[in-house]
């Protein structure tokens, strides 16, 4: 199956200099916790989060109303191709223990996302050892970690 099959294509994205309160407030009308960060050209240049806000904002006393999202964004970003096979983005899910992969198409312009819960409603009625492992490997926590204990 192809990403593009399965992808949510009607997403939403920031620009870099979007402050970061007007991105949670965008998060909570979309009902979403994450969101593309692009340039004027549509290429994916960060992801933000709803724990990056919490993590690297709130937590740092940041103003979020001046604070813009590129301060606390996370830059390292896995995209997928939406003519790549659904395997490459669930490997990629899996090794980087990611949750979300921006799709972009052949101009690197950002054209959907995919989630885990994609994953799932696509594999819901099958027994599918692929997406098992995918998700067991995005949440593998550490045995030593405070939560853990």
């Amino acid at each position: 199956m192809k990403i593009s099959e399965c992808m949510c294509p009607d997403v939403c994205y920031v620009h870099p200099n979007c402050n970061v309160y007007d991105v949670a407030r965008i998060m909570n009308e979309n009902h979403v916790g994450c969101i593309p960060v692009c340039n004027t050209e549509k290429n994916v240049v960060g992801l933000i989060t709803d724990r990056d806000i919490v993590l690297r904002s709130v937590a740092c006393n940041k103003d979020n109303k001046t604070t813009p999202v590129s301060e606390i964004m996370t830059t390292n970003v896995y995209t997928c191709k939406c003519g790549e096979d659904l395997e490459n983005a669930q490997n990629i899910m899996s090794k980087n223990q990611v949750r979300r992969i921006p799709i972009v198409n052949e101009e690197n312009k950002m054209v959907g996302i995919i989630s885990t819960g994609d994953l799932a409603h696509i594999n819901k009625n099958v027994k599918d050892e692929k997406f098992s492992e995918t998700y067991e490997n995005i949440c593998n926590c550490n045995v030593n970690s405070k939560n853990n204990k």
